[in-house]
């Protein structure tokens, strides 16, 4: 993608662009800071695929002469409401580039590397989705961290080097990172998700931007550099750097952000909308001042895309910026990180913007739009989650400001109460299903894992490949929608990482844990066939073994949890006399007789999966 498809996307985001209509999150408040940190220990340093194969990753799996689609191609789109959304740290998946590692002078620190840069890329990425994985598992979606510019120089973390490799310190939102990939890179792998039906969803900052680091305020002539910075180590390195300077005006400037360094800037406070997160930049949303020009910086900056709007607020630059991802590429999604400490106005109006680019984007490429039919309103076809610590399964105002979801921060723990007792699950289930079936506009996004709290197969499963394939199974049969963090179906570990701001963000370990791999894959898979486990009426059928069913008009599944050896189960009202019915999970099918089927489960404690046979 060139410069010219930007600009294209530009005049697209930016075509009846006016007035900013009508948030408020808290994020975990732990985003990556600058104190509070523990020491941590050496863990890996770039990914790659390992030596040892992946199920899904054998030679044979896409060999250009194989007619065989690749698994779970052709499922239809199952809606987002009953989706799954795949989460990866692009920075820490695999490596598909090396030749980009070190962009920007980033360099590995040599001390364990847990807060740097590993490799991650796009070019990474979209190897793993024409391979296959995703489509493997059943994923709808896949939401990235964010693909924008990020500050180029390290912070200090636990006395170590922080760069920004997670994409929530951002600098320059028009132009994609280099470390991440470049812009047609991004378009190749959004037209290879999109072509399998997979949509994409990007992780996106409005509360704030990213920190000064010394290599920025020298490149971009921000007078604030004590001397002997060119040296700094994460001992000296805030002392030679003169936060009170009133050179740091250069910096974004008062009009954009508040800040607590010298320069003018405005005072943060207390409260939810006016706080500094970690200390980071706080964009100042609510402002109606307008004429403000371009962040100070950027003046040099010449490789930037922004141009100045004399009418912008901040709010509208930042709207403009974020929503010429959507018209560029076709993104379908915002995942908005720090949601509470935004104005839910500001939602609101990125909500509109990113309907219309999307709309634009679909009118413009027809050989690559969805169809119609794929979107509860054609005329807003653009998604939303957020992240609004501690939410759960809860209706409030920000479905009212833009949001279609918001992030589940209950349901860990749910799981965590049933990993030994499945029928205990039952009441969330079935809260969960009455809740969202009764509101269309209400759905939340489930998870186990997640880069702010906890890797639930080294925490809860305490590394139990057994229990993993159990907490699978509670995840991706939990209605509403639900979210699978990288690494949850391998069993990805801290791999020894201590520190808690960066330990859920270890390096994906290709070919880990196969057979827990392809329990995930059976679930995913069953889950994207079948739009009532998402969306579909639950009524628990038996305690012993827990059985239960999910109805919709034109889908029905009966599941069968903790079933051992032979089991006989009553599908009167799910299938009819006659009818053969499918065990997804071992493959096997039966006949009703009777109301009855009789099906022994592949292992013990596996789950019997029963739909209609094709």
């Amino acid at each position: 993608m060139n410069a010219a498809r930007w600009a294209l996307g530009f005049l697209v985001a930016t075509s009846g662009f006016g007035a900013c209509g009508d948030g408020d999150g808290d994020a975990r408040d732990t985003r990556d800071g600058l104190d509070g940190m523990d020491t941590l220990e050496a863990t890996d340093t770039q990914v790659t695929d390992g030596d040892v194969p992946d199920v899904t990753d054998s030679d044979d799996v896409q060999d250009v002469d194989t007619v065989e689609p690749l698994p779970g191609a052709g499922i239809p789109w199952p809606g987002w409401d009953a989706g799954t959304v795949y989460f990866v740290i692009v920075d820490r998946f695999l490596d598909g580039k090396p030749s980009n590692n070190t962009s920007y002078g980033r360099q590995p620190d040599g001390e364990g590397e847990v807060a740097t840069f590993h490799g991650g890329d796009l070019v990474g990425l979209t190897q793993k989705v024409e391979e296959g994985y995703f489509l493997g598992l059943g994923v709808s979606a896949i939401w990235i961290t964010a693909p924008y510019e990020q500050v180029h120089g390290w912070v200090v973390a636990s006395g170590k080097r922080h760069y920004a490799y997670h994409g929530y310190y951002p600098l320059d939102f028009t132009r994609t990172d280099a470390n991440f990939g470049t812009d047609d890179e991004l378009g190749a792998f959004v037209d290879a998700a999109h072509a399998q039906g997979i949509r994409v969803v990007l992780d996106v900052v409005m509360n704030h931007a990213g920190y000064a680091t010394t290599a920025d305020l020298s490149a971009y002539g921000v007078d604030v550099l004590k001397p002997g910075w060119e040296n700094a180590t994460p001992a000296n390195l805030y002392d030679l750097i003169d936060f009170q300077s009133p050179n740091f005006a250069a910096w974004w400037g008062p009009k954009w952000v508040r800040a607590e360094i010298g320069g003018g800037y405005p005072a943060p406070d207390a409260s939810d909308l006016k706080k500094t997160v970690d200390y980071l930049p706080d964009f100042l949303t609510e402002s109606t001042a307008t004429d403000i020009g371009l962040p100070v910086f950027y003046a040099n900056k010449a490789d930037t895309r922004a141009v100045a709007r004399p009418t912008y607020t901040v709010r509208q630059y930042l709207i403009e910026w974020l929503t010429t991802w959507v018209s560029t590429y076709g993104i379908d999604g915002f995942r908005c990180d720090t949601a509470k400490h935004v104005e839910l106005a500001a939602w609101k109006d990125l909500s509109v913007a990113a309907d219309a680019a999307l709309a634009s984007w679909r009118a413009a490429n027809p050989d690559k739009r969805f169809p119609d039919s794929d979107y509860a309103d054609p005329t807003k076809p653009f998604w939303m989650t957020g992240e609004v610590f501690p939410h759960g399964v809860v209706k409030d105002a920000y479905f009212d400001n833009g949001f279609d979801s918001l992030i589940n921060f209950d349901f860990q723990n749910a799981a965590l109460a049933a990993l030994d007792d499945p029928k205990a699950i039952d009441g969330t289930w079935a809260t969960y299903a009455d809740k969202l079936n009764a509101d269309k506009g209400f759905d939340v996004l489930s998870y186990l894992s997640s880069h702010d709290t906890s890797l639930f197969f080294e925490r809860a499963a305490q590394k139990n490949v057994d229990k993993q394939k159990r907490a699978g199974t509670l995840l991706l049969l939990t209605p509403g929608g639900v979210q699978i963090f990288y690494g949850d179906e391998n069993g990805r570990t801290y791999a020894g990482i201590t520190d808690g701001s960066h330990q859920t963000r270890s390096d994906m370990v290709w070919g880990a844990n196969p057979g827990l791999l392809e329990h995930w894959q059976k679930l995913g898979l069953f889950r994207k066939r079948h739009p009532a486990v998402g969306r579909g009426a639950h009524a628990k059928l038996a305690d012993a073994p827990y059985t239960f069913k999910r109805t919709l008009p034109d889908d029905q599944v009966l599941v069968v949890l903790g079933a051992s050896g032979a089991t006989t189960v009553d599908v009167a009202g799910v299938f009819s006399d006659g009818a053969t019915v499918r065990d997804a999970y071992s493959g096997t099918t039966a006949v009703v007789a009777a109301g009855k089927v009789v099906f022994t489960a592949l292992t013990a404690g596996a789950p019997l999966l029963l739909e209609r046979a094709p």
